[in-house]
């Protein structure tokens, strides 16, 4: 055979081979697009705080950022856009209606409008209000009740043993100490007024409540908590004796015979 069509041969064998390799790298590369595109298709972008956010502080491109989540159990309300929450030029900012922990979802409900003032106002549920409790260290549990803690009222009042406590509140949210509103602040401190959510109803109570006496919060754990109906409690029930009755105990006795006269006389 000629050395021309050995060579011919060798370059058409070469040829067929990387052919099959090149084909091959293209089917792969089809079938990973196909793959990445299906599952682009079952999951979506959704925004959340890339670090913690307090209370009112303003939205800012560094403390969003982009987590992937799958389609079918995507949260209602849940935002995907960015240009939702970050200004045009020479637009005021949004503002974070509730404090955000690092990873938290973003929701339209927790942000506020474009150059909107946030308050204490949009950290309230529907159809309640907030209403203030004077306090000290004693009635305040010391200093140790913070912003989202929930606790019960209790109304003392009355002089000498006509004293009595009942509470009147249960489970109510506390969302301010003083100035202070932000959930994230732990730190004890001791208050002049507490800021509690109550109903309508619940804060035409508490108003009269602290006209008839003093006011004490109790701290709460919610975790599997009942509430349920307590009587009040005076100052005289307290004051019962409710000590143990000691048993009497038995005195051994001799009975001493004189001819017909019987003594019965205690050892």
């Amino acid at each position: 055979m000629r050395l021309s069509s050995i060579l011919l041969v060798v370059t058409g064998l070469g040829v067929a081979t990387g052919s099959v390799y090149l084909a091959q790298d293209v089917l792969t590369a089809q079938i990973l697009s196909k793959q990445a595109s299906q599952e682009e298709s079952q999951t979506v972008g959704v925004l959340v705080a890339g670090r913690d956010i307090a209370f009112g502080q303003a939205i800012e491109s560094q403390l969003i950022t982009t987590i992937y989540w799958p389609r079918d159990a995507l949260p209602v309300g849940v935002l995907t856009d960015r240009d939702f929450l970050l200004p045009s030029d020479g637009v005021e900012p949004r503002r974070a209606r509730k404090a955000m922990s690092q990873g938290e979802l973003f929701f339209a409900s927790r942000v506020s409008g474009w150059g909107e003032k946030v308050t204490i106002v949009q950290s309230l549920s529907a159809n309640h209000r907030a209403m203030a409790i004077k306090v000290n260290a004693e009635t305040a549990v010391g200093g140790f009740v913070t912003p989202g803690d929930s606790v019960d009222v209790l109304l003392t009042e009355g002089r000498n043993s006509g004293l009595r406590t009942v509470t009147i509140l249960q489970n109510i949210k506390v969302i301010g100490v003083d100035q202070d509103s932000d959930i994230g602040n732990d730190s004890p401190e001791v208050a002049r007024t507490v800021t509690v959510e109550v109903t309508p109803d619940q804060g035409q109570r508490l108003a009269l409540a602290q006209q008839a006496g003093i006011l004490s919060l109790t701290l709460r754990n919610n975790v599997g908590a009942e509430d349920q109906p307590l009587d009040s409690l005076k100052l005289s029930d307290l004051m019962q004796d409710v000590s143990p009755v000691p048993e009497m105990i038995s005195t051994p006795r001799i009975t001493v015979r004189r001819g017909v006269v019987i003594a019965d006389e205690g050892l």
